[in-house]
Protein backbone atom coordinates (compact mmCIF):
# COMPACT_ATOMS: atom_id res chain seq x y z
CA UNK A 1 0.00 0.00 0.00
CA UNK A 2 1.50 3.39 -0.99
CA UNK A 3 2.30 5.87 1.75
CA UNK A 4 -0.32 8.40 0.61
CA UNK A 5 -3.06 5.77 0.95
CA UNK A 6 -1.81 4.72 4.40
CA UNK A 7 -1.90 8.41 5.36
CA UNK A 8 -5.54 8.63 4.29
CA UNK A 9 -6.48 5.48 6.21
CA UNK A 10 -4.74 6.61 9.41
CA UNK A 11 -6.14 10.14 9.04
CA UNK A 12 -9.66 8.75 8.71
CA UNK A 13 -9.23 6.47 11.72
CA UNK A 14 -7.92 9.37 13.84
CA UNK A 15 -10.57 11.87 12.80
CA UNK A 16 -13.52 9.48 12.95
CA UNK A 17 -12.67 7.91 16.30
CA UNK A 18 -11.04 10.69 18.36
CA UNK A 19 -14.28 12.23 19.62
CA UNK A 20 -16.54 9.21 19.86
CA UNK A 21 -16.25 6.76 22.79
CA UNK A 22 -14.49 3.95 20.91
CA UNK A 23 -10.78 4.68 21.62
CA UNK A 24 -8.91 6.37 18.78
CA UNK A 25 -5.58 5.15 20.20
CA UNK A 26 -6.83 1.56 20.26
CA UNK A 27 -8.14 1.78 16.71
CA UNK A 28 -4.94 3.40 15.44
CA UNK A 29 -2.75 0.74 17.07
CA UNK A 30 -4.91 -2.07 15.71
CA UNK A 31 -4.85 -0.42 12.26
CA UNK A 32 -1.07 -0.18 12.39
CA UNK A 33 -0.83 -3.86 13.28
CA UNK A 34 -3.30 -4.82 10.54
CA UNK A 35 -1.31 -2.83 7.94
CA UNK A 36 2.01 -4.22 9.19
CA UNK A 37 3.43 -0.75 9.96
CA UNK A 38 6.54 -1.40 12.04
CA UNK A 39 8.51 1.71 11.00
CA UNK A 40 8.60 4.13 13.99
CA UNK A 41 8.13 6.97 11.49
CA UNK A 42 4.42 6.15 11.49
CA UNK A 43 4.28 6.72 15.26
CA UNK A 44 5.52 10.26 14.68
CA UNK A 45 3.03 10.64 11.83
CA UNK A 46 0.14 9.73 14.13
CA UNK A 47 1.32 12.28 16.69
CA UNK A 48 1.32 15.04 14.09
CA UNK A 49 -2.10 14.33 12.58
CA UNK A 50 -3.77 14.47 16.01
CA UNK A 51 -3.53 18.24 15.82
CA UNK A 52 -5.83 18.13 12.80
CA UNK A 53 -8.56 16.52 14.91
CA UNK A 54 -8.04 19.14 17.66
CA UNK A 55 -8.51 21.95 15.14
CA UNK A 56 -11.81 20.37 14.10
CA UNK A 57 -13.24 21.00 17.60
CA UNK A 58 -11.89 24.54 17.61
CA UNK A 59 -13.44 25.20 14.18
CA UNK A 60 -16.90 23.92 15.16
CA UNK A 61 -17.00 25.68 18.54
CA UNK A 62 -14.93 28.71 17.54
CA UNK A 63 -17.64 31.29 18.16
CA UNK A 64 -18.53 29.95 21.63
CA UNK A 65 -14.89 29.52 22.59
CA UNK A 66 -14.04 33.02 21.36
CA UNK A 67 -16.86 34.46 23.44
CA UNK A 68 -15.32 32.74 26.46
CA UNK A 69 -11.88 34.16 25.67
CA UNK A 70 -13.08 37.76 25.25
CA UNK A 71 -15.38 37.39 28.25
CA UNK A 72 -12.70 36.24 30.69
CA UNK A 73 -11.99 39.74 32.09
CA UNK A 74 -15.64 40.68 32.65
CA UNK A 75 -17.90 37.60 32.68
CA UNK A 76 -17.90 35.25 35.72
CA UNK A 77 -19.52 32.45 33.68
CA UNK A 78 -16.66 32.58 31.15
CA UNK A 79 -14.06 32.35 33.91
CA UNK A 80 -15.96 29.50 35.55
CA UNK A 81 -16.13 27.52 32.29
CA UNK A 82 -12.42 28.02 31.61
CA UNK A 83 -11.61 26.99 35.18
CA UNK A 84 -13.82 23.89 34.92
CA UNK A 85 -11.90 22.74 31.82
CA UNK A 86 -8.54 23.39 33.49
CA UNK A 87 -9.57 21.58 36.68
CA UNK A 88 -10.95 18.69 34.62
CA UNK A 89 -7.62 18.28 32.83
CA UNK A 90 -5.36 18.42 35.89
CA UNK A 91 -5.79 14.75 36.96
CA UNK A 92 -4.90 13.40 33.50
CA UNK A 93 -1.89 15.71 33.15
CA UNK A 94 -0.65 14.71 36.61
CA UNK A 95 -1.26 10.99 36.02
CA UNK A 96 0.47 11.18 32.63
CA UNK A 97 3.59 12.70 34.18
CA UNK A 98 3.69 10.53 37.32
CA UNK A 99 2.81 7.24 35.60
CA UNK A 100 4.84 7.73 32.43
CA UNK A 101 6.85 4.54 33.03
CA UNK A 102 3.73 2.46 33.65
CA UNK A 103 2.03 3.85 30.54
CA UNK A 104 5.13 3.15 28.45
CA UNK A 105 5.11 -0.43 29.75
CA UNK A 106 1.50 -0.80 28.62
CA UNK A 107 2.36 0.22 25.07
CA UNK A 108 5.50 -1.91 24.90
CA UNK A 109 3.78 -5.00 26.27
CA UNK A 110 3.72 -7.88 23.74
CA UNK A 111 0.08 -8.45 24.74
CA UNK A 112 -0.90 -4.89 23.76
CA UNK A 113 -3.40 -6.02 21.06
CA UNK A 114 -5.15 -8.29 23.58
CA UNK A 115 -5.26 -5.48 26.17
CA UNK A 116 -6.84 -3.14 23.60
CA UNK A 117 -9.45 -5.69 22.52
CA UNK A 118 -10.45 -6.57 26.09
CA UNK A 119 -10.63 -2.87 26.99
CA UNK A 120 -12.86 -2.26 23.97
CA UNK A 121 -15.24 -5.05 25.01
CA UNK A 122 -15.39 -4.13 28.69
CA UNK A 123 -15.79 -0.43 27.87
CA UNK A 124 -18.52 -1.25 25.37
CA UNK A 125 -20.49 -3.26 27.92
CA UNK A 126 -20.15 -0.44 30.48
CA UNK A 127 -21.21 2.18 27.93
CA UNK A 128 -24.19 0.02 26.98
CA UNK A 129 -25.26 -0.24 30.62
CA UNK A 130 -24.85 3.49 31.30
CA UNK A 131 -26.72 4.50 28.15
CA UNK A 132 -29.67 2.24 28.94
CA UNK A 133 -29.85 3.13 32.63
CA UNK A 134 -32.16 5.93 33.72
CA UNK A 135 -29.55 7.87 35.62
CA UNK A 136 -30.65 11.06 37.41
CA UNK A 137 -29.71 14.25 35.58
CA UNK A 138 -28.50 17.18 37.68
CA UNK A 139 -26.51 19.24 35.16
CA UNK A 140 -27.57 19.92 31.57
CA UNK A 141 -25.11 22.52 30.27
CA UNK A 142 -21.65 21.35 29.26
CA UNK A 143 -20.36 24.91 29.62
CA UNK A 144 -21.70 25.42 33.15
CA UNK A 145 -20.69 22.33 35.11
CA UNK A 146 -19.76 22.67 38.76
CA UNK A 147 -16.04 22.65 39.49
CA UNK A 148 -16.48 19.53 41.64
CA UNK A 149 -18.13 17.68 38.75
CA UNK A 150 -15.39 18.81 36.36
CA UNK A 151 -12.67 17.51 38.70
CA UNK A 152 -14.40 14.15 39.15
CA UNK A 153 -14.81 13.83 35.37
CA UNK A 154 -11.07 14.49 35.16
CA UNK A 155 -10.45 11.55 37.47
CA UNK A 156 -12.51 9.32 35.18
CA UNK A 157 -10.45 10.58 32.25
CA UNK A 158 -7.34 9.07 33.86
CA UNK A 159 -8.74 5.62 32.99
CA UNK A 160 -8.03 6.41 29.34
CA UNK A 161 -4.31 5.99 30.02
CA UNK A 162 -5.01 2.26 29.61
CA UNK A 163 -4.88 1.40 25.88
CA UNK A 164 -8.34 0.84 24.43
CA UNK A 165 -10.32 2.52 27.21
CA UNK A 166 -10.98 5.79 25.27
CA UNK A 167 -10.56 9.34 26.52
CA UNK A 168 -13.98 10.45 25.32
CA UNK A 169 -15.55 7.21 26.54
CA UNK A 170 -14.19 7.53 30.07
CA UNK A 171 -15.19 11.20 30.34
CA UNK A 172 -18.68 10.62 28.92
CA UNK A 173 -19.41 7.60 31.12
CA UNK A 174 -18.01 9.43 34.15
CA UNK A 175 -20.09 12.52 33.37
CA UNK A 176 -23.31 10.54 33.05
CA UNK A 177 -22.64 8.65 36.29
CA UNK A 178 -22.18 12.04 37.96
CA UNK A 179 -25.55 13.28 36.72
CA UNK A 180 -24.58 15.18 33.56
CA UNK A 181 -27.04 14.98 30.65
CA UNK A 182 -25.55 12.88 27.85
CA UNK A 183 -25.34 15.62 25.19
CA UNK A 184 -23.76 17.97 27.73
CA UNK A 185 -21.37 15.14 28.65
CA UNK A 186 -20.29 14.81 25.01
CA UNK A 187 -19.77 18.56 24.64
CA UNK A 188 -17.68 18.82 27.80
CA UNK A 189 -15.63 15.89 26.50
CA UNK A 190 -14.99 17.91 23.32
CA UNK A 191 -13.83 20.93 25.32
CA UNK A 192 -11.54 18.84 27.54
CA UNK A 193 -10.00 17.29 24.43
CA UNK A 194 -8.46 20.59 23.34
CA UNK A 195 -5.90 21.14 26.16
CA UNK A 196 -5.37 17.40 26.69
CA UNK A 197 -4.61 16.68 23.03
CA UNK A 198 -2.55 19.84 22.55
CA UNK A 199 -0.52 18.93 25.64
CA UNK A 200 -0.03 15.34 24.46
CA UNK A 201 0.86 16.60 20.98
CA UNK A 202 3.47 19.02 22.36
CA UNK A 203 4.99 16.37 24.63
CA UNK A 204 5.14 13.72 21.90
CA UNK A 205 6.52 16.22 19.38
CA UNK A 206 9.24 17.23 21.84
CA UNK A 207 10.28 13.58 22.13
CA UNK A 208 10.05 12.63 18.46
CA UNK A 209 10.81 15.78 16.47
CA UNK A 210 14.22 14.36 15.51
CA UNK A 211 12.44 11.50 13.72
CA UNK A 212 10.51 13.87 11.45
CA UNK A 213 11.77 13.57 7.89
CA UNK A 214 11.10 16.67 5.73
CA UNK A 215 10.70 14.38 2.72
CA UNK A 216 7.52 13.01 4.35
CA UNK A 217 5.89 16.45 4.50
CA UNK A 218 3.42 15.58 1.74
CA UNK A 219 2.30 12.38 3.47
CA UNK A 220 1.91 14.21 6.79
CA UNK A 221 -0.11 16.96 5.10
CA UNK A 222 -2.50 14.39 3.61
CA UNK A 223 -3.05 12.70 6.98
CA UNK A 224 -3.46 16.06 8.73
CA UNK A 225 -6.12 17.30 6.30
CA UNK A 226 -8.00 13.99 6.32
CA UNK A 227 -7.92 13.94 10.14
CA UNK A 228 -9.24 17.51 10.28
CA UNK A 229 -12.04 16.98 7.74
CA UNK A 230 -13.24 13.66 9.17
CA UNK A 231 -13.04 15.07 12.71
CA UNK A 232 -15.07 18.06 11.55
CA UNK A 233 -17.85 15.78 10.32
CA UNK A 234 -17.91 13.83 13.60
CA UNK A 235 -17.95 16.89 15.87
CA UNK A 236 -20.66 18.58 13.78
CA UNK A 237 -22.96 15.55 13.74
CA UNK A 238 -22.29 13.73 17.03
CA UNK A 239 -24.47 15.84 19.35
CA UNK A 240 -27.53 15.43 17.11
CA UNK A 241 -26.74 11.73 16.66
CA UNK A 242 -26.54 10.90 20.35
CA UNK A 243 -29.67 12.98 20.96
CA UNK A 244 -31.55 10.52 18.75
CA UNK A 245 -29.72 7.24 19.29
CA UNK A 246 -27.61 7.65 22.40
CA UNK A 247 -24.29 5.87 22.79
CA UNK A 248 -25.57 2.34 22.15
CA UNK A 249 -24.25 2.15 18.53
CA UNK A 250 -20.77 3.08 19.77
CA UNK A 251 -20.98 0.50 22.55
CA UNK A 252 -21.81 -2.26 20.08
CA UNK A 253 -19.05 -1.07 17.74
CA UNK A 254 -16.52 -1.42 20.55
CA UNK A 255 -17.74 -4.90 21.41
CA UNK A 256 -17.72 -6.08 17.77
CA UNK A 257 -14.24 -4.68 17.07
CA UNK A 258 -12.89 -6.17 20.30
CA UNK A 259 -14.36 -9.62 19.61
CA UNK A 260 -13.16 -9.63 15.99
CA UNK A 261 -9.71 -8.48 17.12
CA UNK A 262 -9.41 -11.30 19.66
CA UNK A 263 -10.67 -13.77 17.05
CA UNK A 264 -7.99 -12.70 14.58
CA UNK A 265 -5.28 -12.78 17.26
CA UNK A 266 -6.07 -16.31 18.37
CA UNK A 267 -7.08 -17.68 14.97
CA UNK A 268 -5.04 -20.80 14.19
CA UNK A 269 -2.45 -20.10 11.49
Amino acid sequence: MPDWLIAIVLGLVEGLTEFIPVSSTGHLLLTKIALGLTDPTWDTFIVLIQLGAVLAVVAVYFQRLWQVVVGLPTKPEARRFALSVIIGCIPAFAAGLLLHGVIKHFFENPFLPQVICVSLIVGGLLLLWVDRSKLPVREEDGMALSLKTAFLIGLFQCLSLVPGVSRSGSTIVGSMLLGVERKAAAEFSFFMAIPIMVGAFALDLLKSYKDIDPSHAGTIAIGFVVSFLSGLVVVKTMIAFIGKRGFTPFAWWRIVVGVIGLGLIYMPR
